[in-house]
């Protein structure tokens, strides 16, 4: 083999699984038909999840950074509207926590003591990063891993079978023992492999960009919807979205123009605005799709080539990310013979209820921003829940991608979810410790017998002995290379039941070992 596996498309998602591949000890080649990054506007946020992901791989300052240039934008925008004078920023960087179908939700009615949105430590105080900003990291990060990044390089075809994929591009062929389609929403890989692909047709027409113009004077700041759709004006000086409920265009790949872009801000708006200068643009639909199998055989699909949806919310590049960090460390494992390749199932059975809940997220907002009288009469309604603590702490749980669950076996609270990211005695945090990308047992209680089961997997399975003052509930916690709790005990339970949970749990996710303590 050329490699061990071939991930088409190098955006966030193809980027941050084959740093996972790499972590996990796997060969990888990125083909990326872009030369360089995509200048084109496209996400400005992240959810917890993808800030913990990151921050478990160590780039927390480094999103920490971005975040603060993504305010420094936003202040600027805040002086031009205020006539030069600044204006205070609080919580996230705008006093919000995001928008559900445009309906801003204020960061002083959420009720971060809910238990669903865990303990994601310093990630959670991250959201404004670009995605851009997130390719650069992951591109920087990858190259510092040894990845093989072609960029210029499209695949244009391949062929599988039971052992191999070989991959053609434009230049040469590749011959790998899996492949992976980060290759977005019109992915090649989809196509050729015959994946289903159903969903929901769109009806809208939206437009974001980041423009130069005159008379915005009178644009509202934030989200506003009127009797021709909804648009956007802000957080960065020039930054315009338009949702028209017309249809899709009816080509997609004819350039955004700036005399089209102006019509429409102004018929949306209604506001005679006049744009001099598109600095980016792009066009998006709502169209809602998923694929029913994350894998055929020895092809995989991540981030919108397996799911696509509405831009509302800023939920696909973490969904995508979520995917390359439950994928990653899998494949890694069955390549390197540390795993079955059944284990590659838990794949599309962990993954799929997430990406399905998205869609749906998704479609829901459409129907709370369309103009119609019962669909305005729905937008009322929650508008006036978003003006409660437990509806914006609802709205913004969800928007945030917290709570997400995956079906583990286990009785303990913690398991299946997000680890929670724990201030440890050693004066460090847990997610500290997941930096290799490997699991860790956390022993939070000195206990030898859960220890000796470990050793028998300290290839692929860390073990740290430390406390927490925070948790003192906590007796042991075993964290996935993705972040999220295979299996966890409380103090004070029977050890022959907690050790037996341990054991199973270690061969559930990192096989049956020779020579491993086992319980009966």
């Amino acid at each position: 083999m050329d490699y061990d596996v071939v991930v088409a498309g190098g955006g966030p998602v193809g980027l941050m699984l084959a740093c996972e591949l790499r972590l996990g000890g796997a060969r990888v080649a990125v083909l990326e038909r872009l030369t360089e990054v995509d200048p084109t506007i496209k996400g400005g946020a992240i959810t917890t999840p993808s800030a913990e992901a990151l921050h478990r791989r160590g780039m927390l300052p480094a999103l920490a950074e971005s975040q603060r240039q993504a305010m420094d934008r936003f202040q600027a925008f805040m002086r031009e509207r205020n006539g030069g004078h600044g204006k205070g920023a609080t919580g996230q960087g705008l006093g919000f926590v995001g928008h559900f179908a445009g309906i801003m939700l204020r960061a002083d009615l959420v009720d971060r003591t809910e238990p669903v949105f865990g303990d994601a430590g310093p990630a959670a105080e991250i959201s404004l990063v670009t995605q851009q900003e997130i390719e650069r990291l992951l591109g920087d990060r990858a190259d510092e891993l040894g990845v093989d990044v072609r960029r210029g390089a499209e695949l244009t075809g391949f062929d599988a079978d039971d052992g191999s994929v070989t991959v053609r591009t434009t230049d040469e062929e590749i011959r790998a023992a899996w492949l992976v389609g980060c290759d977005g929403g019109r992915s090649t890989v989809r196509k050729l492999a015959g994946f289903e692909f159903p969903g929901t047709a769109p009806e809208t027409t939206c437009h974001q960009a980041v423009v130069e113009m005159t008379g915005a004077e009178e644009l509202k700041v934030g989200w506003t919807a009127t009797d021709t759709g909804v648009y956007a004006h802000g957080p960065m000086p020039g930054r315009v979205v338009t949702v028209e409920f017309d249809g899709p265009p009816p080509d997609r790949d004819v350039p955004v123009t700036l005399e089209d872009l102006q019509a429409r801000l102004r018929r949306v708006s209604g506001v005679e605005v006049t744009i001099t200068r598109v600095r980016t643009a792009t066009r998006f639909t709502d169209h809602a799709r998923q694929v029913t199998e994350y894998r055929k055989g020895r092809v995989l699909l991540a981030g919108d080539a397996a799911h696509v949806h509405s831009a509302f919310g800023s939920q696909g590049l973490s969904l995508g990310i979520g995917d390359a960090m439950n994928l990653g460390w899998k494949l890694a494992a069955v390549i390197g013979g540390r795993a079955p390749s059944g284990l590659l199932d838990t794949y599309t059975s962990e993954r799929h209820p997430v990406g399905a809940w998205v869609l749906n997220w998704t479609r829901s907002q459409v129907a709370a921003m369309r103009p119609d009288p019962q669909s305005r009469a729905l937008r009322e309604i929650v508008s006036d829940l978003a003006e409660t603590v437990v509806g914006t702490t609802y709205l913004s749980s969800r928007l945030n991608g917290a709570g997400v669950r995956y079906e583990l076996p286990g009785e303990h609270p913690l398991t299946g979810r997000s680890a929670p990211d724990l201030a440890l005695t050693n004066g460090r945090r847990l997610a500290d410790h997941l930096h290799s990308g490997r699991a860790l047992l956390l022993d939070l209680t000195d206990d030898p017998e859960l220890r000796a089961l470990a050793a028998g997997y300290a290839d692929r399975v860390d073990t740290l002995t430390t406390g927490c003052h925070s948790r003192p509930e906590l007796a042991a916690v075993l964290v996935r290379p993705d972040g999220f709790t295979a299996w966890a005990a409380d103090a004070g339970v029977q050890a022959p039941k907690s050790t037996a949970g341990l054991a199973r749990a270690l061969e559930e996710w990192f096989g049956v070992r020779e020579g491993a303590v086992t319980t009966g």
